[in-house]
């Protein structure tokens, strides 16, 4: 049991070494003053788990598993758990998080802003649930700050590395867990953010 318990947490340490957001072009300065900033979130062109599979083949294996396990009315349910994760809990969370760790206001409804940041998740892992011996999620992403009014304007693109959605005891629903990486992410930007962004 404490060598279970032991190398959990060398796990775990490796998992929050691990995840950062690294500077790919631009730098932060052009954020200085910003009080709003509106952002986008794109799924296109996302792989999932160790295959690199597309978003299409995941829901298929997805929902073949669970028919098999629970019959076709729980995959279909999970389909749209998945559907609605990405369009608003994914979105939510993200949100949620770049709020509560910068003073630059972030929403998805914002019109008028000068930029723009546009949220593209480019590889998901969903982790397994195993109580105590969970394996979170992962998520690598491309954040990329452009003009509102011109969009090819690209000022600043930002790489989310092995952000990982779990806590202690592990998060039994996969979409749960993933939404969890939006959160990391942002909270990892956010801060970044607010550091530099005002040097």
């Amino acid at each position: 049991m404490k060598k279970t318990l032991f190398l959990f947490m060398i796990a775990v340490s490796i998992c929050v070494t691990a995840q950062r957001v690294r500077l790919a072009s631009g730098d932060y300065h052009f954020l200085k003053d910003q009080k709003f900033i509106k952002v986008v979130f794109r799924f296109e062109g996302v792989t999932f788990n160790r295959k690199k599979i597309t978003e299409e083949q995941y829901i298929a294996e997805r929902m073949d598993e669970i028919e098999k396990r629970s019959g076709k009315e729980e995959a279909q349910k999970w389909k749209n758990d998945w559907e609605y994760s990405k369009a608003k809990t994914f979105q939510d969370k993200f949100l949620a998080s770049w709020n509560k760790n910068t003073d630059i206001r972030a929403a998805t409804k914002f019109e008028k802003t000068r930029y723009t940041l546009i949220v593209e998740p480019t590889w998901i892992s969903q982790g397994i649930f195993a109580g105590v011996g969970s394996i979170p999620a992962e998520m690598n992403s491309k954040m990329t700050f452009v003009e509102t009014e011109n969009p090819d304007h690209v000022l600043m693109v930002v790489e989310g590395l092995k952000a990982t959605g779990d806590n202690v005891i592990g998060i039994p629903n996969h979409n749960d867990r993933i939404a969890e990486c939006f959160a990391k992410t942002s909270k990892m930007l956010a801060l970044k953010v607010d550091h530099y962004a005002n040097k």
